[in-house]
C-alpha cells in the first residue's frame, strides 16, 4: 500500500512541475514575440531576459524530476 501510494506521489510531482512550466514558457513566449513585434529595436534586450525567465522555469521541471527520482528509489 505505501509503495503504491508513492508510486502516486512520484507521478504526480512529474505531472505538476511539467504542466505548470510548460504553461508559463508558452506565456511568457507568446508575450515577448508580441514586444518584439511591437518594438523591433529593442528584440535583442527581449531576447536575453526570454531565455532566462526560460531556463528557470525549465529549473522548476528539473527539480519535480529530482523529486520523482527520489520517491521511486523509496519504494
Amino acid at each position: 500500500m505505501t509503495s503504491g501510494l508513492i508510486a502516486i506521489a512520484a507521478a504526480i510531482a512529474i505531472a505538476v512541475s511539467t504542466i505548470a512550466p510548460a504553461l508559463g514558457q508558452g506565456l511568457t513566449a507568446k508575450s515577448a514575440m508580441e514586444s518584439i513585434a511591437r518594438q523591433p529595436d529593442a528584440a535583442k534586450e527581449i531576447r536575453s531576459t526570454l531565455i532566462i525567465a526560460l531556463a528557470l522555469m525549465e529549473a522548476l521541471t528539473i527539480y519535480g524530476l529530482l523529486i520523482a527520482f527520489m520517491l521511486v528509489a523509496k519504494v
